[in-house]
């Protein structure tokens, strides 16, 4: 009998286990070698941009423009790590003398770079103090216990973060775990539609929305950053919630909670007494000062029309005293270990990418043959935003979100010369298109949730193509009518 049961054993021969190897090391390799294929295909279009350039370009605008392409593409196919294209790019524009440092290492200069840095901070500071998880508990008793509750209750909890917390990675690295404790919780197991509303509530809902405020979102920032830079034009935090909010924010935000509920329909949660222990315990010393922190820059920030300080500067106030190390509201090792600085550079490169565009001239040849294709016409407003519109929409699809303030800023003012329109509206036309997710790769951000949450792919850019549709047909107009009556057309 036993005989038997040995016989019975599958027993693996060597070409078997050979197979099998070959197998488990051809994977790897494989994914290897798709990067190496997307990082060849970035640097052959590079090469192959520059040479074209130069037979039209002087010499420092063809670098310039091979640069951009070979920076924009890795972006794109995130082929490397984000802060990777950013050092080359110091390297390449320094090494050939594409611009001056100054000009270069501009990113680092701008308050909107130091803005970044703050809300880093501030969010390690709201893991640290324990403030995040008692925002969670409380948000548990809030939901209620139907299921469009939750998805509503998620979603507004994403968007009321993005106030406080300026960054949309931060934000998602700090509510995915949250939600996927709710969710099972709530007895929504893995790949269930309720589970997945949830989490795309979370996600969607404290980055769609959230590029309707200035500082919480990298290509918001960005853009700001350009314009500070290269026009010394300030994007007021209040104006431009006020020209934004209420129909890129709070109306999407709403139809963002109808369209979840609709495609990833649910029964109601099965439990929903979750514990208490975090609410009952009262407040400690160090998350009532951080609340009082974070209320202070929210203030502060809603009201920089009147005192002037731009929004960089008073996160990295707030910043200081959490790092102070008598204030107990970091660790002591936050800079070393809680804050990651790729985004950082990213940010840093992209604004510097800009203003090189901008300083080699390329923006403005580039912009010649744009005028020629575009059909601007300075009696017809409309018009021009409609195709400002079409035209930052394409480069966000063929480049990423970011990339459209790196690629469109340069050239904001030499298109307010050929529309007639106001350099503000020119810069705020680039709104309309960053805020609008065609694909999740175009996001950073919804990337990182769709790892954190184990996310379908399919769902998620379904909800982007279903959102992206509402925005052209529904929002962009209803926007364009709210500028009407802001007088901003």
């Amino acid at each position: 009998m036993s005989e038997h049961r040995l016989q019975s054993q599958p027993v693996s021969t060597d070409a078997e286990r050979h197979t099998g190897l070959s197998a488990s090391m051809t994977a790897p390799s494989s994914r290897l070698s798709r990067r190496s294929q997307q990082v060849i295909a970035v640097i052959t279009a590079a090469i192959i941009t520059g040479f074209i350039a130069a037979d039209f370009l002087p010499l420092q605008m063809a670098v310039a423009s091979a640069l951009t392409v070979f920076c924009i593409g890795l972006w794109a196919t995130a082929a490397v790590p984000e802060y990777w294209p950013a050092l080359a790019f110091f390297t390449v524009a320094m090494v050939f003398e594409i611009a001056p440092a100054a000009t270069v290492f501009s990113g680092f200069q701008s308050s909107t770079f130091w803005l970044l840095f703050s809300g880093l901070i501030l969010g390690a500071a709201i893991n640290f103090t324990g403030l995040g998880r008692r925002a969670a508990a409380l948000l548990s008793r809030m939901i209620g216990t139907r299921y469009s509750s939750i998805i509503s209750g998620i979603l507004v909890f994403g968007l009321a973060l993005a106030f406080v917390m300026p960054s949309a990675m931060g934000r998602i690295v700090l509510l995915m775990p949250i939600i996927i404790a709710l969710a099972d919780h709530s007895g929504y197991p893995a790949g269930s539609n309720g589970r997945i509303g949830m989490l795309t509530a979370a996600a969607f809902g404290t980055c769609l929305p959230a590029f309707a405020i200035l500082p919480s979102n990298a290509p918001n920032m960005i853009l700001a950053g350009m314009a500070e830079n290269l026009y010394g034009h300030d994007l007021a935090y209040w104006d431009y919630l006020l020209l934004h909010f209420p129909v890129l924010g709070a109306l999407k935000a709403a139809l963002l909670v109808c369209v979840i509920l609709w495609i990833f329909p649910d029964r109601a949660p099965t439990q929903n007494t979750p514990s208490q222990a975090d609410t009952r315990n009262p407040m400690t010393s160090e998350e009532c000062r951080l609340s009082a922190v974070l209320g202070l820059c929210l203030i502060l920030w809603f009201t920089d029309g009147i005192h002037n300080i731009s929004p960089g500067w008073i996160g990295l106030a707030a910043a200081l005293y959490c790092l102070w190390p008598s204030s107990r509201l970091t660790s002591k090792n936050c800079l070393n270990e809680d804050i990651k600085y790729a985004p950082l550079l990213f940010v840093a490169g992209i604004m510097g990418l800009g203003a090189v565009i901008s300083a080699s001239g390329l923006g403005e040849s580039l912009l010649q043959n744009l005028n020629e294709q575009a059909g601007f016409s300075a009696d017809q407003p409309l018009w021009n935003i409609v195709v400002l519109t079409a035209i930052s929409t394409l480069v966000a699809i063929v480049t990423n979100l970011p990339g459209v303030p790196a690629i469109l800023t340069p050239i904001a003012s030499d298109l307010t010369s050929l529309t007639g329109l106001p350099l503000t509206t020119v810069l705020m036309t680039q709104v309309l298109a960053f805020s609008n997710v065609f694909l999740p790769y175009q996001a950073p951000p919804l990337i990182t949730a769709i790892q954190l949450g184990q996310l379908p792919i399919k769902a998620v850019t379904k909800l982007c193509l279903i959102m992206f549709a509402i925005s052209v047909v529904l929002l962009t107009p209803l926007d364009l009518l709210w500028w009407q009556i802001l007088g901003m057309l």
